[in-house]
């Protein structure tokens, strides 16, 4: 490959990079101009048609075509999703938001991002198996106890679900992430009767991993959270919630994942409404007896003006 620029040593082998490498003595000369483009100019190729992507390397759409089967993937939706992943790990933030932000002008970004979320919302729609998310209902319902990890960018999903979780179950742990000692102590009696859920987007957590892996070898149940069944995170799980994330900028989308954590809460709240309610009541009266909100609730805006004093109408401050 002239000036061959598949580097496998950043970030781990890739296996589109490998396929590339592998069968690269074997493709027409048209189909060596396309993986050398692809290989130097990945960031690029990866918002190409196939049509754009073979006018600008000069070969016909259908050579682009057979280029992605040639490769082994099932047309160019699937080599397309391959340079997706390779993005992904091989930029860092910096050159993502150059990637992203480069292509759209400063008024377009708000309805692009919405659009985009919007998008993602509507593919884990589509993607995502709801049997799998039944059965993370039921194992969740039938656990002992519940831990909850989440690290980084995914912190507060991890938070926001411990919160309502605890509202709807008795044992739910938010698993403190500071350390990685601190996770061990934490999890220290986890076994069969309970369950993990481990949230992680690119890129991944190494400490949630290792989380994962050390509930699952005290045989406890592993429901994850994440962007694709090639995550590291499945590793350890029978339950894998897949939810897109793969916006390649600075900021990882984490709207469609947020709206997979709400689905839970909300299905885990239908199969035991009596319980929940009775807590909610009893929450409502601990607030009310110890005047929980009095003093950092906003009051909402009364319904009469307020009473002017007969010796103050029509004066002002002298």
């Amino acid at each position: 490959m002239s000036g061959n620029k598949v580097n496998t040593n950043e970030s781990g082998t890739n296996e589109l990079l490998l396929r590339i490498e592998e069968k690269y003595k074997k493709l027409s000369k048209g189909q060596k101009r396309l993986a050398n483009y692809v290989c130097e100019n990945y960031d690029k190729a990866v918002f190409l048609t196939a049509a754009k992507l073979g006018e600008i390397v000069g070969v016909s759409e259908s050579t682009v075509v057979r280029f992605a089967t040639q490769l082994g993937y099932k047309g160019y939706p699937g080599f397309q999703k391959a340079l997706e992943e390779l993005v992904r790990n091989k930029l860092n933030s910096i050159q993502r938001m150059e990637v992203t932000y480069g292509r759209i002008s400063q008024s377009e970004i708000l309805a692009t991002v919405l659009q985009s979320d919007i998008d993602k919302i509507k593919l884990t729609l589509a993607g995502i198996d709801q049997k799998v998310f039944e059965l993370a209902i039921d194992t969740i319902l039938n656990a002992k106890r519940i831990y909850v990890i989440g690290i980084r960018s995914c912190a507060p999903l991890a938070a926001f679900l411990s919160f309502y979780l605890n509202l709807i179950c008795e044992s739910v742990t938010a698993v403190n992430t500071n350390s990685s000692s601190e996770i061990f102590e934490q999890l220290i009696r986890i076994n069969a009767d309970d369950v993990i859920i481990g949230i992680s987007f690119p890129r991944y957590s190494m400490r949630t991993l290792k989380a994962l892996e050390f509930a699952s070898n005290r045989k406890a149940k592993v429901i994850t959270l994440t962007d694709s069944v090639h995550s590291p995170m499945t590793l350890y799980s029978s339950c894998n919630l897949i939810a897109r994330s793969d916006m390649a900028s600075i900021v990882d989308s984490l709207v469609a994942p947020l709206s997979v954590v709400n689905a839970l809460v909300v299905a885990l709240c239908m199969k035991k409404q009596k319980e929940v309610v009775t807590t909610l009541e009893t929450l409502e009266e601990i607030w009310d007896e110890y005047q929980v909100y009095s003093g950092d609730e906003l009051n909402h805006v009364n319904d009469k003006l307020p009473v002017v004093p007969e010796n103050l109408e029509g004066k002002t401050d002298e």
